[in-house]
């Protein structure tokens, strides 16, 4: 037969039992807090992902953009290269170069367009052409000699005012004749893609004033 359960006994039960309780109700409640504390990591770590992808598009589209703007200008330079320097049998522009330490393409293209400038200007016809612009000079005295000796010829042919006229326009046709040789020998640098300077100018000049002064000369 059970024993009865004395009064202390009972309250100390009692007692027991509302400390277990409140254990039990407290550790739930640390249970939620963790848990809420776990999804708002969770949240927080989502969103960051969220938007650290977000970051990784914008700047794969960049990426891809710069690379269209970097591919049009590099064949804009490549074409440039091909016309300015007479290299049409090349092919395609150079595929890009990994592992030199340059990530900016910018400054490289910057430099890649200085580069073509100033291999694209024009220079000054070298020395070694002097014998052909000389014999622009003598050409062009030849010439306007030749052109104002016939206008000479023709004003005494037909008399008259054309006798008066016409010598004196066979005059300034002659002295005309250092400047005409300027027409070929411009040619001439156009065709090396070169400038005619002062040097080849006053070459050109001096040959046609040398062989006007002859032919002037002689044909006294």
């Amino acid at each position: 037969m059970n024993q009865p359960v004395t009064s202390e006994t009972y309250t100390a039960q009692l007692r027991r039992l509302a400390e277990l309780t409140a254990r039990v109700a407290e550790q739930r409640a640390e249970a939620h807090t963790w848990y809420e504390r776990q999804c708002e990591a969770a949240d927080r770590a989502v969103a960051e992902a969220s938007e650290q992808l977000r970051d990784a598009e914008e700047e794969l589209v960049a990426a891809r953009e710069q690379q269209e703007r970097v591919d049009a200008e590099v064949a804009h330079l490549w074409a440039q290269v091909r016309s300015r320097l007479g290299a049409r049998r090349l092919g395609g522009p150079p595929a890009p170069a990994y592992g030199t330490g340059a990530t900016d393409p910018v400054p490289l293209l910057a430099r890649a367009r200085d580069l073509l400038d100033r291999a694209g200007q024009p220079g000054e016809l070298p020395g070694s052409v002097n014998p052909l612009l000389a014999l622009c000079g003598v050409a062009g005295g030849v010439l306007a000699y030749a052109l104002g000796a016939g206008a000479r010829a023709l004003g005494v042919g037909y008399g008259g005012d054309l006798a008066v006229g016409l010598p004196v326009l066979a005059l300034v046709v002659t002295l005309l004749g250092p400047l005409v040789g300027l027409v070929p020998a411009r040619a001439l640098a156009d065709r090396r893609h070169a400038v005619l300077g002062p040097r080849p100018i006053s070459v050109v000049i001096g040959a046609g004033l040398v062989t006007t002064a002859l032919l002037l000369i002689l044909g006294r």
